[in-house]
This record gives C-alpha cells, structure tokens and sequence, in this order.
C-alpha cells in the first residue's frame, strides 16, 4: 500500500510541474558535453557569434580549450579554413580580448588555428544555386484591376497590400 502511494505521490507531482521549456531539460548534458571538451562555459560554444562577431562567426568555429599544467591560462582552438586563417590571425587580439570578456577574467592566454574544413569532402563541394527567374512585364489589366482593389482602402498601407495581394492572385500560373 505504500508503495502505491508512493507512486502515486510521484505522478501527481510530474504533473503539477506543467510544461518545462526545452533548454531547461537539456542543459545539464549540453554542459556536460562542453565540459568534456574544455569548455567550463559553454556560452563561448552557444554565443560565437554575439562573442566572435558575425564576420568572425562565418568563418571560424571554437573546437577545444585546453589547459596546460600548472600554468595560467589556456589555449583556445578554432577551426578556420585555409583561406581564411590569414585574415583571423590579424584579429585574434581582439578576439582574445571579446573571449576573455565572456569569461569575466583572463582564462584565454593564446589562440591556436586549425586550418581544416569543418565538413568531409562529400558536403564541401560547391553549392549551385539556380538562376534568379525572369519576371515578365505584369499585364496592364491585371495591374489596373489590382489598383481599382487598392482604391476601396482608406488605410494607405492597408490600400497598398491589397493592390499586391490582387497582383499576386492574377498574375499567379495555376498548376
């Protein structure tokens, strides 16, 4: 009979507990994982690009911290491309500096690049986008009927959208 209650005692309180967001669950492993490569915070891995900046962010990835013995400090790699590594090497001062920022003192002393390719040689190939499609000229009916739709609008805004909307559904190619 205890034991009875006892799980019962169990499941009225997982469902008083509701809805829990979804970064709540997973942080402990998600710190875990960091941790396991050197990452005491992992807000350096989930905020590179507000740290790095968004230029810096594009185009380098933070891969470990490692500590040396007994020394202060540690060493921060960051996978970059070769093309790339030049123009990072300039700016790993300030980088460092926006690190070091992160951290609240002065855990990164040095900023070693690895210059690979984040992906295997199958997903690095180049990408080919399409060709932008040509739009032909709107038909002036079609656009006169769209602006008679605009004009039941007082709302300028409101008039304008309409008129795209009408413009959108004549000019549309049924499937």
């Amino acid at each position: 009979m205890a034991q009875v209650k006892k799980s019962a005692d169990r499941q009225g309180f997982r469902r008083r507990r509701g809805f829990e967001a979804a970064a709540s669950l997973l942080s402990q492993r998600v710190q875990k994982a960091a941790e396991g490569r050197g990452f005491a915070v992992s807000r350096l891995l989930t905020h590179w690009s507000e740290i790095a900046g968004a230029q810096l962010a594009a185009i380098t990835r933070p891969v470990r911290i490692s500590h040396t013995r007994g020394g202060f400090g540690a060493t921060l790699t960051l996978l970059t491309s070769g093309p790339a590594a030049p123009m990072v090497e300039m700016q790993l001062p300030q980088l460092r500096e926006r690190v070091n920022a992160c951290y609240g003192y002065n855990a990164i002393q040095k900023i070693v690049l690895t210059q690979t390719a984040a992906s295997g040689f199958a997903e690095a190939q180049a990408q080919f986008a399409h060709a932008p499609r040509r739009e032909a000229a709107p038909d002036p009916q079609a656009q006169a009927a769209a602006q008679k739709v605009g004009t039941q609008f007082d709302d300028p805004a409101l008039a304008d959208a309409m008129s795209r909307l009408a413009m959108n559904v004549a000019t549309r190619k049924s499937s």
